[in-house]
């Protein structure tokens, strides 16, 4: 428990983390103690785990290392600590007045320089700020001079401290030698330095200022969006946005990229443009609203929104466009049947279930406004009567979050997700653990549920691999090259642009069109390796974008989840599935509440169901809720006949045509009305 507080304090997360930690702060207390002993070697011993930590915590724990900045123990004031020291150590050892002033005056010249430095770059980085950022659009004609050189921009602070370096080498090798010509040596190498860093940037200043106004890059963007003439537009904004929300769109694209009609996405954070998925689709992110009412948009007839937000009033202005929220799932929460929704021309559920979910709302939405597609994404879900069982069953635990607030609190993490993995593996099965991204955001006892289960999951990894712990962590080692390599040609094939945002907008060109089967096939073979290496019994603890969910729904016996979309998708596989019943509430006033129950085995919040509900998937013969299951999945994904995809295309070509002739009609009135008033 002691161990668990200490990583949670400290932000790190694990004994590895935990060590450096104590070794950082060692090395720091080291310092004072042999500056004024005066201890050289210890010193220098002393100083060196303080850069060498520092520089590698910076890597392994960058929440530990926001944690000393919030306490005003930022990376500057650990370097001046250092030179103070160093002064003092100095000082003790006799070194010479002029050396003593020479080096106070090198320390400060160079601390100044940082300064300046730091401002440079900032009214660069200002002047680089662009009205929008775009990807998959031919945006060369803006006039975007080249970003500076990354050995200048890019983690500058670290690089320039770091010049410090040869004034601290050449000083402890002149008190060790008693010759002060080291001393001069690393002063005048790190005041040079710092000039010439200054002088560099100080060029790039004058070519930030060639930087187009906005209103000309708003223009070249609009010239570009009436060459490609967008009829569908994909929006999203969040306020808290980071690459956690940007499911919400990521699950959208390969359904957007297969319409009939040309397609666009809409962004809002510069955060999320950063986290989005590969596309060929056009993207334009537009952080500001009077921005967004200057984009030209004169064909576009529907608006999708897989999100309610605040700032989809911005867009929900355009008269000439029908707009739909589509949501990111279909969940039993109240979210997903929002009384907001009321704003939007139309909403589309997946199936029956979800229209049912909006008649709770009364006098809210119009029956005649909900239209049933489907979910076309899951359409590559490996259903039940094809899946292979492994040696153990496997079981994937994929807890929800915790909401905004304490009333919104749907995890079962917290009041029973420590206990219910400790059941499981008594069980002898094997657990892929799955948490929502958004797990321990808000609340402390879901992210130390979270741990307490990461760490179960790991001993109980240990004890397995106990007989052959180095044979599996070779074919772990010998699969870790590969995985690496495809993730870095997956990330070249996703179309992500390096450099800073105008960089990103100056290189943005339309896609060649090639690399999708090779996508496909990469992500195919990452799988399989990574579920191969990792053999049939480990624990698996998935928290990246790799392996997807729907990966996780192949490998799974059974899900355990609670009331979330997770659910309604895994419906599709029609393999067993438990909804955790944390609050104990009879099983039929919960199978009531939630749609998603009625083909669910219900796990209560002590677990003593646990063995039983394993029956159904040790005993496939004993499965009392595979009937209820087939009828559900109708009932909240819709029919298999006609695809999810061809309702989902047919509900955007109808709805567009739709909006087509109410605008002719429109404008048929406006000149009726200006003929009358002419004659």
């Amino acid at each position: 428990m002691t161990f668990r507080w200490l990583c949670g304090v400290l932000r790190v997360r694990g004994k590895t983390d935990l060590f450096l930690v104590f070794l950082f702060a060692a090395g720091f207390a080291a310092l004072p103690v042999f500056a004024l002993l005066p201890s050289l070697w210890g010193f220098a011993a002393a100083s060196a785990v303080t850069y060498a930590v520092d520089e590698v915590l910076h890597t392994r724990a960058p929440a530990f290392v926001r944690r000393l900045a919030a306490l005003q123990l930022t990376r500057t004031m650990r370097f001046a600590v250092r030179t103070v020291m160093l002064l003092a150590l100095a000082d003790r050892m006799d070194a010479p007045g002029a050396v003593l002033v020479a080096a106070l005056a090198v320390f400060s010249v160079h601390l100044g320089l940082v300064i300046l430095y730091t401002a440079v770059h900032h009214a660069i980085r200002r002047r680089r700020v662009l009205p929008v950022v775009v990807r998959n659009l031919d945006m060369s004609g803006a006039g975007i001079p080249q970003s500076p050189p990354a050995l200048l921009y890019r983690r500058f602070l670290r690089k320039l401290l770091h010049l410090d370096l040869p004034a601290h080498a050449g000083l402890l090798t002149a008190l060790a030698a008693g010759a002060w010509q080291p001393a001069g040596i690393g002063f005048a190498v790190t005041a040079g330095l710092a000039v010439a860093a200054v002088a560099a940037l100080l060029g790039q200043l004058r070519r930030a200022r060639r930087m187009p106004p906005d209103d000309e890059v708003i223009a070249e963007l609009n010239r570009q969006l009436a060459g490609y003439r967008p009829e569908v537009a994909l929006y999203f904004s969040f306020a808290s946005v980071s690459r956690d929300f940007m499911y919400q769109v990521n699950m959208w694209i390969e359904t957007l990229e297969q319409l009939d009609r040309r397609p666009l996405i809409i962004l809002r954070e510069r955060a999320s443009f950063r986290y989005l998925g590969r596309t060929s689709i056009p993207v334009v992110c537009v952080p500001k609203a009077d921005d967004v009412a200057q984009l030209e948009l004169p064909e576009l007839r529907v608006v999708l929104y897989p999100g309610n937000a605040g700032k989809n009033v911005h867009m929900l202005r355009v008269a000439e466009a029908k707009h739909v929220f589509i949501g990111h799932g279909d969940s039993d929460k109240l979210a997903s049947s929002n009384r907001v929704s009321k704003v939007y021309d139309e909403i589309w559920v997946a199936g029956r279930a979800g229209r049912d979910r909006y008649q709770r709302v009364r006098h809210a939405i119009s029956d005649s406004a909900i239209v049933e597609v489907g979910r076309p994404q899951l359409s590559s879900i490996r259903l039940h009567a094809d899946h292979v069982p492994g040696p153990v069953p496997t079981v994937l635990y994929a807890p929800t979050w915790e909401g905004w607030s304490d009333d919104d609190c749907h995890t079962s993490l917290i009041p029973m997700g420590v206990a219910l993995v400790e059941r499981l593996l008594a069980e002898n099965v094997r657990v892929l653990y799955k948490p929502h991204p958004l797990t321990g955001k808000r609340s402390r006892a879901a992210a130390e549920a979270d741990r307490a289960v990461r760490e179960l999951l790991r001993a109980d990894n240990e004890r397995r691999d106990a007989r052959d712990a180095q044979e599996a962590e070779a074919v772990i080692a010998a699969a870790r090259p590969r995985l690496a390599e495809i993730q870095a040609r997956l990330g070249e094939l996703s179309g992500r642009l390096t450099g800073d945002d105008a960089q990103q907008l100056r290189d943005a060109r339309v896609p060649a069109g090639d690399g999708e089967a090779e996508w496909h096939e990469l992500r195919a073979e990452w799988h399989r390796l990574f579920w191969e290496s990792r053999g049939p019994v480990r624990h698996q603890v998935i928290i990246r974008q790799l392996p997807t969910l729907y990966a996780c729904f192949d490998q799974a016996d059974m899900l355990i989840s609670d009331v979330s979309s997770v659910v309604a998708d895994f419906v599709a596989s029609l393999k067993p599935y438990v909804l955790t019943n944390a609050n104990d509430l009879p099983d039929q006033d919960f199978r009531a509440a939630y749609t998603t129950a009625g083909g669910a085995y219900l796990l209560d919040r002590d677990c003593t169901r646990l063995p039983e509900i394993l029956r159904s998937v040790r005993e496939p013969a004993h499965d009392p809720m595979a009937p209820e299951r087939r009828v559900l999945k109708e009932y909240v994904l819709g029919p298999d006949r006609p695809t999810s995809m061809e309702r989902f295309n047919t509900a955007v070509n109808a709805l567009a045509e739709k909006a087509t002739a109410e605008q002719a009609e429109r404008l048929a009135e406006g000149e009726e009305q200006r003929v009358v008033v002419g004659a």
